[in-house]
């Protein structure tokens, strides 16, 4: 039993090595003074100066989090919206069709999402640029949105909505006094995965960019096809680490989640 136990530590070991690895190489060499990946002369923080430095850059950092914020403030209000519509359906067949539907979006390779978006787009004659971005971003953050607030429904006992109207409420204090409340960290825990998902994404939104307007991974990816300058490591590294940041918040809401109610505490 103890062999086994070292075996599968030293397996997680190989795994996250061979994970993080590459990103910890990248971001060891954003702090090299002589400009290449592979002879580290001296620790600098030029790098990161220059990135400061590019406005054009700094300008396409802003497009990315003004699209990653509104897409998932949007998308966090319709998934929710969903969630409910889902959740309010009584016969079972109808809501695994919806489910199913919702489901399909997420494991459709981001290809076919992407050249999908883009035909509709030029169908409707919707110019490739801010607003294009904006809709495929919403478009793939909704269903992530319902499967992060549709569990906190389905763990809400029934009892609380039958004692509000018992009480006199209406549909409306339902909704507001006694549901919103109860599935809040579901609303927080889809708004801050649509937000990584979108500063993450590079397939969906190569499709439906335009010119004159981008985000910065599909302007890391420019960059990097010209050759590697290390003011992309600097830049890789910001978000890498501002990532980080939003899982540990993830995290945290979604242990506040998954933390048991004062009744279920006493059984």
């Amino acid at each position: 039993m103890k062999k086994k136990f070292k075996l599968s530590n030293l397996y997680l070991i190989f795994v996250f090595v061979v994970l993080y690895a590459p990103i910890f190489y990248l971001m060891f060499y954003s702090f090299n003074e002589g400009g290449t990946m592979y002879d580290f002369t001296e620790f600098t923080w030029d790098w990161y100066v220059v990135l400061f430095e590019d406005t054009r850059l700094l300008i396409i950092v802003l497009n990315t989090f003004i699209i990653a914020l509104l897409s998932a403030a949007l998308s966090t209000v319709l998934g929710a919206i969903g969630a409910l519509a889902i959740w309010y359906v009584k016969k079972n067949y109808t809501k695994n069709l919806l489910l199913s539907l919702n489901n399909v979006l997420i494991v459709s390779p981001d290809v076919v999402i992407g050249a999908s978006l883009l035909i509709m787009f030029t169908f409707l004659g919707i110019k490739l640029g801010f607003t294009s971005v904006l809709l495929a971003h919403i478009a793939f953050s909704v269903p992530i949105v319902v499967l992060m607030v549709l569990p906190k429904l389905n763990e809400m006992s029934p009892s609380l909505v039958d004692a509000a109207r018992d009480l006199g409420a209406n549909n409306w204090n339902v909704l507001s006094k006694v549901i919103l409340p109860y599935i809040t960290p579901g609303i927080f825990a889809g708004f801050f995965m649509a937000l990584t998902y979108s500063l993450d994404d590079f397939a969906v939104t190569f499709f439906v960019t335009g010119n004159g307007f981008s985000t910065l991974s599909v302007e890391i990816y420019s960059l990097a096809r010209r050759g590697v300058q290390l003011n992309i490591n600097a830049l890789s590294t910001l978000l890498f680490l501002f990532t980080i940041l939003l899982v540990i918040i993830y995290y945290f809401i979604s242990k506040r989640n998954a933390r048991p109610t004062g009744l279920e505490a006493r059984k």
